[in-house]
């Protein structure tokens, strides 16, 4: 990929919309959901998430739950079924991935997502659970700001469930997260399969 391509985390994707109709098992319900470019895996629900989806216990029945980086909204969406009284909060800094949550809420019938920009969800929430395939190709850096951002609102004995490929770092990426949140997290791997990671991490 040329430097001028556009990656998924560009803010708003200049390239002209090409929205695609894909067929994906949500919360184990057969749907046709809308993907479009210039977001996170748009042919499919990736490996990745996945590897989450399939090694996470169930949500909490309530209380406000967190998807990071939300993209066209699996993880979001998988929250919202399984738990019709949380209100589930999608965020993600790409607006289209936001839009294509919007829009897959609304063909699911699901009334209880909030898919927004981190600066929109308000200051006091705390989370009883987070779940996050992390946009690790942003770079250490603004990966570790994200997570030293939501980490911390994560309410006391719950639980943050974040799924990393092994070869992009999982491993370091707890390491930091220990040294970071010991005082506050307990962080574990829960599971590898398919060259993926989870990472518990829970509030103390």
């Amino acid at each position: 990929m040329g430097m001028a391509s556009e990656h998924y985390f560009t803010d708003n994707p200049g390239s002209e919309l090409k929205l695609r109709t894909i067929h994906a098992t949500i919360a184990g319900r057969e749907v046709e959901l809308t993907t479009a470019n210039a977001v996170f895996s748009p042919e499919h629900v990736d490996a990745g998430t996945q590897v989450l989806l399939s090694s996470v216990p169930a949500p909490p029945p309530g209380g406000n739950l967190l998807d990071l980086g939300c993209g066209w909204g699996p993880i979001a969406l998988t929250l919202a079924a399984e738990s019709p009284h949380a209100t589930v909060w999608a965020v993600d800094v790409n607006e289209r991935a936001l839009d294509l949550v919007r829009r897959n809420a609304d063909v699911m019938g699901l009334t209880n997502i909030n898919a927004v920009l981190a600066a929109d969800v308000p200051a006091d929430l705390e989370f009883m659970t987070i779940w996050s395939n992390p946009p690790i190709r942003v770079g250490k850096a603004e990966l570790h700001g994200l997570l030293q951002t939501w980490m911390p609102r994560l309410a006391v004995g719950s639980d943050a469930w974040l799924v990393v490929a092994r070869n992009l770092g999982a491993d370091s990426l707890q390491r930091w997260m220990d040294s970071e949140f010991g005082d506050s997290l307990s962080v574990s791997r829960e599971e590898l399969k398919k060259g993926y990671r989870v990472l518990r991490a829970r509030r103390r």
